[in-house]
This record gives structure tokens, C-alpha cells and sequence, in this order.
């Protein structure tokens, strides 16, 4: 066996589709792309969607429409990805980081409140939560916190397509619906759920910040005849600000709405090896995360806390099974360290990372491979104690 903790899963259908676009007329920038956007938008339930050359592009883009500059202050979780906490200092900002809910890996909203209660009002100007492993973060609470505090929210759902949690209306909340936050970004790398290679995605419901993001895309270009000062004829564009070059080609795209076409199915069959998982843990000393009812984890994660983690990990790869390791707390990595942040301490985010490991998870894992990651997984932790 030679099982990676995630994979892409590119059919036959998903090559004749991306065969069709590159033989099209538009590599970039054309019809292809906007096709991907509005599929996108209705999937999630947002207004619009803005394709992106990645995840990182689109956070960084996002907290450009936001105007994040050196005079902002962003709070964000320590276990995510560092693009998360990145995209705040590519503007120029600072990050703060809010501790985690040990129960759910996210960013821990009671501990957001009390940053922001012991702040004088303007402090923070926005907050991006993670919807960490696929579990959303329950943004209607974390709303009324940004209300008060006249704060914008950035869902950072690259693990959570497909994912969703239910409000106090009883209302299912599609993770990047825009119900809570003014944006969302999803990424498209092979191992997510929807896979064009590389690639993202933002969705939003306002009109404004959409029209921004269409132009932030492309340079800062633009040929809206409502945006030039002057017009010299068909030919014309302006600069109407510094932008840049994040564009999704067509080709890219094209794989994207076929991934797209099967997101339901790939979901249910991570929803089915989450289960099967469960089960097989049930009773044991592997500490594993159950969401409640309401919550539809989206599982591009599926985590195990560990005992003696390095042991574990060197173990299974030794039996061909590729566990990795999610995330080292973003205020611990050198740059961060070395740039005002030696200081800082997120305790949960710390003991979770000591423990935490990701083992196999993706829709085209097996049943045979799913029993051996479980076989193998029982054998080994067997011999160290677990949390």
C-alpha cells in the first residue's frame, strides 16, 4: 500500500472536458471562465463568485478590497494554513491571533470577544476565520461580535465546500453563502475537494466589493466605460488602480466545473470514510472530532490526536500510509516569531499541535485502502498511549 493523507481524482470525463477547452479558442480570460463562476456562486448560494489563480491570491485580494493597510489590525486563528494570517501582512497589517476551540479545531469566538472587550473600539478592523478540516465556524455568532464591533469577516473556507452549519432560525448555511461574512475564498489545489491543479475562488453577495474584485484581478485594468476618465475608442483601458495578475485560465476552469458536477458526490463519500472511521475508533483511546447535529462537516480533514505523534507518523509511513501533520500554529513559525510575535500564546492551538495527525482522507480512497489505514492505525497507536 502507498496511501497519501489526501489525493486528486481526475476521471476520464474531467481529461475530455479540459481536452475540449484547449482546443478552444481562449486559453484565459474568456467564456469558460465566467461558465465556472456562476456554476460556483449557485453551489455555494452566493450572489457572485471571482475565480482566482489560487487561495492565496484570493485572500490577498480579498483583504485589498477591504482596504487592510499598515494601520490595520486582523484577528485570525493559529491553526490554519500561514496565508491565512499572510494575506493581512502582504497589506501591510498586523495579524492577532485567537486561540482555538479545542472541541472543533476553529478559531474559539468566546476567546474573540475577549480580545475585542479588552480593546478600545477600533482596534481590530476585521476577523478571517478557518473552517478547519471542513467543520464551519458557526459565523452567525461570530457576526454579532463583528457588528458590534463595526468589523468586516473574511470565511476562509478553502477545506469546506459542501460544508454547512444550521442558525438559530434553523436555516442551512452553505459555507461561502455570504449569509455572515462579506467574503469567502475556496481553493482549488489537488488535494481539496474540487481540483483544477491550482486555483480559488471567492464568493460574496455585495455588489461593490465584487465590482473590485473584478478589477483587483486583472491588474487594476479595467474597460468599463462607467470607470474611464476618457475613451479613445474601442481599443481603450484604464488603470484605475495597482492590481494584479490573478486570473483562472479557461482550461483550468473547464476541470473545475467538471469537479464541480460531482462536488455532491465526493462529499457523501467523504461523509461515508468519516463514519466508517468513527466507528472503527468508537470505544478506543483515539480522540477524534464528531460534529453535532446541524453541522455538516465538509471532511477535507479527518484528525486523530496522538501521544508520542513523531513515533506514530515515522510508523505509519513506514507501513506506506502518508499521514500529515495539520498545522503547526501559524504565531510559532520563524517570521512570525521574528517579527513581533515571540510573545504571543494560543495554549489550546499549542496542546492541539503536539497531538494532532491527519491520516488518509479523500473521496477515491477505497474500502481496502480505508481498512488498512484503520488496521494499521489501531496496530500502531496500540503501542503508545493516546489522548
Amino acid at each position: 500500500m502507498n496511501i497519501p493523507y489526501g489525493r486528486q481524482h481526475i476521471t476520464d470525463e474531467d481529461i475530455q472536458i479540459v481536452t475540449q477547452a484547449l482546443k478552444a479558442d481562449y486559453l484565459t480570460t474568456g467564456p469558460t471562465v465566467g461558465v465556472f463562476e456562476e456554476k460556483f456562486a449557485a453551489y455555494v448560494g452566493a450572489k457572485y463568485a471571482v475565480a482566482i489563480s489560487n487561495g492565496t491570491a484570493a485572500l490577498h485580494l480579498c483583504a485589498l478590497a477591504l482596504d487592510v493597510n499598515e494601520n490595520s489590525k486582523v484577528i485570525t486563528t493559529p491553526i490554519t494554513f500561514a496565508a491565512s494570517a499572510n494575506c493581512v501582512r502582504y497589506c501591510g497589517g498586523q495579524v492577532a491571533f485567537a486561540d482555538i476551540d479545542p472541541e472543533t479545531v476553529t478559531i474559539d469566538i468566546d476567546a474573540v470577544g475577549r480580545m475585542l472587550e479588552s480593546a478600545p473600539k477600533g482596534t481590530y478592523q476585521g476577523i478571517i476565520p478557518v473552517d478547519f478540516a471542513g467543520y464551519p465556524v458557526d459565523l452567525e455568532k461570530l457576526k454579532q461580535l463583528a457588528d458590534e464591533y463595526n468589523l468586516w469577516i473574511i470565511e476562509d473556507a478553502c477545506h469546506a465546500p459542501g460544508g454547512y452549519f444550521t442558525d438559530s432560525k434553523g436555516v442551512k448555511n452553505n459555507c461561502g453563502n455570504g449569509a455572515y461574512a462579506d467574503l469567502a475564498i475556496f481553493s482549488f489545489h489537488p488535494v481539496k475537494h474540487i481540483a483544477c491543479g491550482e486555483g480559488g475562488m471567492i464568493a460574496t453577495n455585495d455588489k461593490a466589493l465584487y465590482d473590485r474584485l473584478m478589477i483587483l484581478r486583472t491588474h487594476g485594468i479595467t474597460k468599463r466605460p462607467d470607470l474611464l476618465k476618457e475613451n479613445h475608442g474601442g481599443w481603450y483601458y484604464d488603470m484605475v488602480e495597482l492590481g494584479y495578475n490573478y486570473r483562472l485560465t479557461d482550461f483550468q476552469s473547464a476541470l473545475g466545473i467538471s469537479q464541480l458536477s460531482r462536488a455532491e458526490q465526493g462529499i457523501d463519500r467523504r461523509r461515508a470514510i468519516a463514519k466508517k472511521y468513527d466507528q472503527a475508533f468508537e470505544g478506543t483511546n483515539i480522540k477524534t472530532i464528531k460534529p453535532p447535529v446541524g453541522i455538516g462537516h465538509a471532511y477535507h480533514l479527518y484528525v486523530i490526536a496522538v501521544e508520542n505523534r513523531k513515533a506514530v507518523y515515522d510508523a505509519l509511513r513506514q507501513e506506506g500510509i502518508y499521514a500529515q501533520i495539520h498545522y503547526i500554529p501559524v504565531h510559532t513559525l520563524s517570521y512570525y516569531r521574528e517579527n513581533g510575535y515571540a510573545d504571543v500564546s494560543c495554549p489550546n492551538a499549542e496542546k492541539y499541535y503536539e497531538s494532532c495527525i491527519s491520516i488518509p482522507m479523500y473521496h477515491s480512497l477505497t474500502d481496502e485502502e480505508q481498512d488498512y489505514v484503520i488496521e494499521k492505525v489501531k496496530a500502531i497507536v496500540g503501542k503508545h498511549q493516546l489522548v
